[in-house]
């Protein structure tokens, strides 16, 4: 899924120095950052020369970020949260590595918790929520905008832990810090205005309708935005008056429990948000959970089935938000410049790993030799490297088997006839501690029609395709010709067509005139196999609550016994 907003990234990448965005509040001092978030982090001191050097801080070790670097980091601490704090696994068996994508090396073990753990978390839980479920709207939007004033308020040390974790460049990350804490702000204020309906029957006799919570929400999340899906998961549910157990990816479970960490400062309930890790058995046991009222998944479409499938056995309330091949239609009367960059943000944020992207790119013949040389020169010139500089704008992706994966896609286009036109092979940095970093060269595929094997399936990196096409009528069609359906966009000057168009794109969102930007104020999901339900803006209130009607007759009963 794609959660970054153009806009805002822009900004950030201009004038981070200046902290134009998420600048900490005046007044706010030193003191009030929360003990022990990240005590079991190391990095290694360019003062000495005995490897890895343990911190151990009375306050916050998220402060040591500031002097980690890519390559130094070890990760030592539980990473599993509930009852208000930090759980050792209960059993230190058959480790699972978690690596550092921009070096390769190994950055914490992860233990996957089982029955016994999962039961506890999600106990601990449903405790939390009967007593955040009695609060007013308005008071759990006080401690729900303390958690967003602590996270700007640790915004860069987040950002960079975050890059550790996942590859992603710093000007990435950081915006990505910024969307969390606005969706934390967003439901916080839509938290006091919950509300039902009054219906006047006749007789005098009336009913209401009460929105309430769920209860236990699960939140089960993917690698491309650890702390940003999992903060837009837990934003609504919390607003509503739910608890969340959220599992994050196994190759990326280092940030959610900041996130659970910053809940808890802020004030929340011991349990209300909390963190447990783990694969594929883990999230089984998690939707089989009886206490278990609702799962959001976010991640491919094979497991989004198997988590419908498992949440079905419960009657459980489902949200997915899962994968995509998504076109990107360039009219010749579009602003080339605009497009140019429109395709660019469609296609390499995130590694190209982010499941809205607008891979399928369906250019105007007759602009066609223009767009190529153009994008090609501006893809060239993306400078990737290690992911904590300020200058680079494409990290290292998630894992080697997923570089290996979108290499693999790269040579089987080349065989079904289309043409590489830059990148598409693994890039080594002349820095030697990136020498094992899982690093690939944007790529750029021309000559590719509709039924090759890059252009229907989804890579999930780097990788843009190019089609041409002719006409509207043509495009649309072409466009529609898939399972998925979670974005689409079109770059034209003419506003009847840019309305239409969208109309007819069978997808949940279409950009027009822009790509890739993501407000949380309004809803984000797919159609078709991309999934359904959705996330952030108003709408998502109604999948984290349920609506009762409450009748109440102020007259006689009239019986027909």
């Amino acid at each position: 899924m794609f959660l970054n907003c153009g806009k805002l990234f822009l900004r950030t990448c201009v004038a981070r120095s200046r902290h134009v965005v998420g600048r900490p509040s005046a007044g706010v001092c030193a003191s009030h950052i929360c003990t022990n978030s990240l005590e079991g982090f190391t990095h290694r001191s360019s003062s000495t020369k005995r490897g890895f050097l343990r911190l151990k801080m009375a306050r916050s070790s998220l402060d040591s970020m500031r002097e980690a670097s890519t390559g130094t980091l070890m990760v030592t601490e539980p990473l599993n949260f509930w009852a208000g704090k930090r759980v050792k696994p209960r059993q230190e068996t058959n480790p699972e590595p978690v690596f550092e994508p921009a070096t390769g090396r190994v950055l914490c073990q992860l233990y996957p918790c089982g029955a016994e753990e999962v039961d506890q978390a999600i106990k601990s839980a449903h405790s939390a929520y009967l007593q955040w479920s009695k609060l007013a709207g308005t008071e759990r939007a006080r401690v729900m905008l303390e958690a967003a004033r602590i996270m700007r308020e640790k915004r860069d040390n987040i950002a960079k832990l975050e890059v550790i974790n996942n590859g992603k460049s710093i000007s990435e990350a950081l915006v990505d810090i910024d969307v969390a804490w606005q969706s934390i702000e967003y439901y916080a204020g839509l938290a006091g205005a919950l509300a039902g309906q009054h219906v006047q029957l006749p007789g005098g006799a009336f009913a209401y309708t009460r929105r309430e919570p769920l209860g236990v929400c699960v939140g089960i999340g993917a690698f491309n935005y650890p702390f940003q899906i999992a903060t837009w998961k837990s934003a609504p549910a919390l607003a509503c008056g739910n608890a969340m157990v959220f599992k994050p990816s196994p190759m990326t479970p280092v940030t959610a429990v900041i996130l659970a960490e910053i809940y808890k400062e802020a004030g929340v309930p011991d349990g209300l948000f909390n963190v447990v890790q783990g694969g594929a058995e883990t999230g089984s046991l998690l939707c089989h959970h009886p206490m278990v009222a609702k799962v959001t998944f976010t991640g491919s479409v094979p497991t989004g089935k198997k988590v419908m499938e498992m949440s079905s056995k419960g009657v459980k309330h489902v949200t997915l938000e899962l994968g995509g091949k998504s076109p990107l239609i360039i009219f010749k009367d579009c602003d080339f410049e605009n497009a140019v960059k429109g395709a660019l943000m469609a296609n390499f944020l995130t590694q190209g790993q982010v499941c809205c992207n607008g891979t399928r790119v369906f250019v105007q013949r007759e602009i066609m030799p223009k767009f190529l040389e153009e994008v090609v020169k501006r893809t060239k010139a993306i400078p990737v490297g290690d992911p904590l500089l300020e200058s680079t704008r494409m990290g290292a992706m998630i894992s080697k088997p997923q570089l290996e994966k979108a290499l693999r896609y790269v040579a089987q286009a080349k065989k079904e006839g289309a043409r590489v036109l830059c990148g598409g092979e693994p890039y080594v940095s002349s820095d030697p501690k990136l020498k094992d970093g899982y690093f690939m060269s944007p790529c750029v595929l021309d000559n590719c029609t509709d039924d090759m094997t890059c252009v229907k399936e989804e890579i999930f990196g780097p990788v843009m395709s190019v089609l041409p096409f002719d006409t509207e009528e043509e495009v649309i069609a072409r466009a529609n010709n898939t399972t998925y359906g979670l974005a689409s966009g079109v770059f034209t000057r003419d506003i009847s067509r840019a309305h239409r168009v969208a109309a007819n794109l069978e997808a949940g969102t279409c950009f027009i005139n822009n790509y890739n930007i993501s407000p949380v104020e309004v809803p984000f999901g797919g159609y078709k196999m991309s999934g359904f339900g959705r996330e952030n803006g108003q709408v998502t209130i109604e999948y984290f609550s349920q609506l009762k009607t409450v009748i109440v007759e102020m007259g006689d009963v009239e019986s027909v016994f």
